[in-house]
């Protein structure tokens, strides 16, 4: 014996624990089906009316505009700090002009995305971009006026065609009705719009007029706002410019023209920003022009008037070797003039005192003096760019002003002393040129001053030359301006949407499906303090054998019936037999055992469990009394034959007069099962009880019965079980699933570690059949035909529930050939 019971406790240990978890869910197998196709019908329904979101690119490289060098008298600024800072243009600054919202805002008024159209048909509303039959051209947007219109939700409008020229509008928010022509200007309180068929518009059947459309007016401003936020803009390479451009959004089309319009509006900023200095430079050389054309007409005149006052028409030379001479040092003056001309202008251009815009590439021979025009010119730019969109108080445009006032004056200085060393060398030629002109001192007069006319006339001409050509120059340059970002690729969609994801919803779904009822039934098993099958009752009280499970009753019939074969029936049986077990055990074998019957507290079901357990044993053909010993609550009195007036157990303790045989009664329930019942109600049950009439009342009755079953009181609210507890053979201890509380079985084991209970067993009434232990779920309905369809509508709808639910927890081989007695 002591074996075989060390090889269940090993099979037990060995026993998957995962088994178990896995058969704890599989018996709501039906809440897991019905949750899952719930969620997903629900996410399917989701998916059919969300909006989808497809990902739209675009790629640029940034063109490296690098500065060619930098001279001797650059460095020596550089290494004084005055050009730190002022280098190549930073790739993260163009990735913030890209971003920037004046970018933003200047897309929105060019494509006209203020200005959206709905088609209100159908479940959801569409918006249609480039797809609306009629569309609106604006004239004239007053802001404000249509803030207003939005907080009164006065911009929304329904525009239909009437006929073939006629357009109706009505504004959805007042009601009011306007009627205009197509083409025809139309002015509402914040616009002024003309209507004009879309030529693209396509439509999907065949119609006689172009369906309504509403057109909703918003704010530029928020527009831009929401655009600037979708648009993404990333460096793909820290070591190269190329860039992408990216966005979100439900209409790929109106994305791919966002992207495209960003990318155009970058480049003409930027087109301009070059144009600028070209169209500075180009002023200034048309000026000087002006003058030099001016000084150089006076210069050819005073030449005529010389010729014809002395009457010549040609000079004789003098000295060939001495005009030679003097030819290559006339040539070096008018080279140092032309300098000194050009220095002297550009000092006096920036002794005026403003921040404007530098001529580059005139003519000054000095490279370094180039180098600083040319980043003069930039931080011009770059100031001017930054006061678009900040005030004079930004703290980049004052440093920027710092770096221009210092630029000025290192300009200034070395264009001063460019200045001085042109007048250096102009003296040194003067001097020279007097040397020569001392040895022409012969030459006639008339000949010397034809020839000083002459050199004035050809250093005029050379400047006037120098200046067209480079107004040519800057001609060229400025037409040949090319974009700065160089588009790599065109904004394109990705050819599938990114949300909503559907395979990712329904994966989700379908686990949510599956996660609310372990959610469900988890949470149910934290939140039920009460007793719900034999495990419940082991953990806590592991010593004490159970020796039957009674299902929960699904009818008003009861067991004792004749020829019962419900579930109830069968689970007494078993009942019956474990007890018997249990005597065998404990080495009784004869007759006149003695079973107590108690609970914790009341309505557990011990009368129940007393009559039904007692009807099981009658049946068999033994000779079985029920005795009431609940002295304070009797429930026997309902199973005899005028049991309310009937003498009992308390008649007998009180009188030592009565008889125990005459006490004894017959039941109405079957001929071998005897009553004594409990009598009337005293006013000192637990004295009663100590008396030692007790056990002689137990002594004299053991050997006329078979069996004797004792209903007692509650164990936890009277003492009167305990006082008696030594007359039993063995204790049923009667649990009911659902309704005792599991901190009640400490008091039975409480009561297990102080002796007070001795030779427990027990027995867990009312459970659920998908609560069952062992084979009893599958077992009790062995045999058993199902109900009929007529027998099902006599039965409540709880029971149908119920028996719905133990056909869904158990096997479908057992299903096949068992059934619920519900009767």
């Amino acid at each position: 014996m002591a074996r075989k019971k060390d090889i269940y406790s090993t099979t037990k240990q060995k026993e998957p624990e995962f088994r178990e978890l896995l058969d704890r869910y599989l018996r709501y197998w039906p809440l897991f089906v019905l949750s899952t196709l719930f969620i997903l019908i629900c996410s399917l329904i989701y998916l059919s009316f969300a909006t989808p979101t497809y990902f739209s690119v675009a790629s640029v490289i940034i063109k490296d505009e690098k500065s060619n060098g930098s001279s001797k008298d650059t460095d020596n600024f550089t290494s004084l700090g005055f050009l730190g800072g002022i280098g190549t243009n930073s790739i993260e600054n163009e990735l913030g002009i890209l971003r920037s919202k004046r970018m933003m805002t200047n897309v929105v008024r060019a494509l006209d995305l203020n200005v959206v159209y709905y088609d209100m048909e159908g479940f959801r509303t569409r918006e249609l971009y480039k797809q609306s039959p009629f569309l609106l051209q604006l004239q004239q947007l007053d802001e404000k006026k249509l803030r207003e219109a939005i907080r009164d939700e006065k911009n929304f409008f329904e525009l239909t065609i009437i006929g073939t020229q006629q357009v109706q509008i009505k504004n959805l928010g007042d009601e009011s009705i306007l009627q205009t022509e197509l083409n025809t200007p139309v002015t509402l309180e914040f616009a002024t719009f003309t209507v004009r068929k879309n030529e693209n518009y396509q439509s999907s059947k065949e119609e006689l007029a172009p369906p309504p459309v509403t057109i909703q007016f918003k704010s530029i401003e928020s527009i831009a706002s929401q655009y600037q936020s979708q648009l993404i803009v990333e460096l793909i390479d820290e070591n190269a410019t190329l860039i992408m451009l990216s966005m979100e959004d439900p209409l790929p089309q109106k994305a791919r023209d966002v992207l495209n319009q960003v990318v155009f509006e970058y480049n003409r900023e930027a087109i301009e920003d070059k144009n600028l200095i070209a169209e500075n430079t180009a002023f200034f050389i048309d000026e000087r022009l002006s003058i030099i054309n001016k000084e150089l007409d006076s210069v050819e005149s005073g030449k005529e008037r010389f010729k014809e006052t002395n009457s010549l028409a040609d000079l004789q030379l003098g000295s060939e070797l001495i005009m030679q001479n003097a030819s290559e040092y006339n040539i070096k003056q008018q080279e140092v003039n032309t300098q000194l001309e050009l220095v002297t202008s550009m000092i006096r251009f920036l002794g005026s005192g403003k921040s404007e815009l530098l001529p580059s590439n005139i003519g000054i021979t000095d490279p370094g003096v180039q180098q600083l025009i040319n980043e003069y010119n930039q931080l011009i730019i770059e100031r001017n760019r930054l006061l678009v969109g900040s005030t004079e108080n930004n703290p980049r445009v004052v440093n920027l002003e710092s770096q221009i006032n210092q630029l000025r004056s290192n300009l200034r200085t070395s264009f001063e002393r460019i200045r001085t060393n042109l007048r250096i060398s102009r003296n040194s030629l003067q001097k020279q040129a007097g040397l020569l002109g001392s040895q022409i001192s012969e030459v006639p007069a008339q000949e010397r001053q034809f020839r000083e006319i002459e050199r004035q006339q050809n250093i005029k001409e050379a400047l006037y030359l120098f200046l067209l050509q480079k107004r040519e120059e800057n001609s060229l340059a400025l037409a040949a301006t090319g974009p700065k970002a160089k588009i790599v690729d065109q904004a394109y969609t990705l050819p599938y949407k990114i949300s909503p994801n559907s395979n990712i919803i329904l994966f989700a779904s379908l686990l949510f499906g599956l996660a609310l009822p372990v959610l469900y039934i988890n949470s149910k098993t934290l939140l039920n303090n009460k007793v719900r099958n034999r495990n419940d009752i082991r953990k806590v009280v592991p010593t004490i054998p159970l020796v039957g499970e009674l299902p929960h009753l699904t009818s008003d019939d009861q067991v004792f019936q004749p020829n019962n074969r419900s579930s109830m029936s069968e689970a007494f049986r078993i009942l019956n037999n474990n007890i018997q077990h249990e005597l065998y055990k404990s080495g009784d074998t004869g007759k006149g055992a003695c079973f107590f019957v108690t609970s914790t507290i009341k309505g557990e079901g011990k009368t129940f469990t007393t009559i039904n357990l007692a009807m099981t044993m009658a049946r068999g053909g033994e000779r079985v009394l029920v005795v009431g010993f609940d002295l304070r609550n009797p429930q026997l009195n309902q199973y005899a034959i005028d049991g309310k007036s009937l003498p009992g157990v308390s008649n007998y303790l009180k009188n030592n007069q009565e008889h125990l045989e005459s006490l004894i009664t017959d039941s109405k329930l079957h001929p071998n099962l005897k009553l004594l019942l409990s009598g009337p109600i005293p006013t000192n049950p637990s004295e009663l009880l100590r008396k030692k009439k007790v056990g002689e009342l137990f002594n004299e009755i053991r050997g006329k019965f078979d069996y004797i079953i004792v209903d007692t009181a509650p164990s936890m609210l009277v003492a009167d079980t305990f006082i008696i507890n030594n007359h039993s053979d063995l204790l049923l201890y009667v649990v009911r699933a659902g309704y005792t509380k599991k901190k009640m079985l400490d008091f039975v084991a409480d009561a297990q570690a102080d002796k007070k209970l001795t030779n427990a067993l027990f027995i867990l009434n009312d459970v659920k059949l998908s609560e069952l232990g062992y084979g009893n779920k599958y077992g009790y309905t062995y045999g058993q035909e199902r109900p009929n369809a007529i027998k099902l509508l006599r039965i409540s709808l709880k029971d149908k529930l119920n028996y719905l639910m133990s056909l869904f927890t158990t096997s479908s081989v057992d299903k096949a050939d068992s059934g619920t007695d519900l009767y």
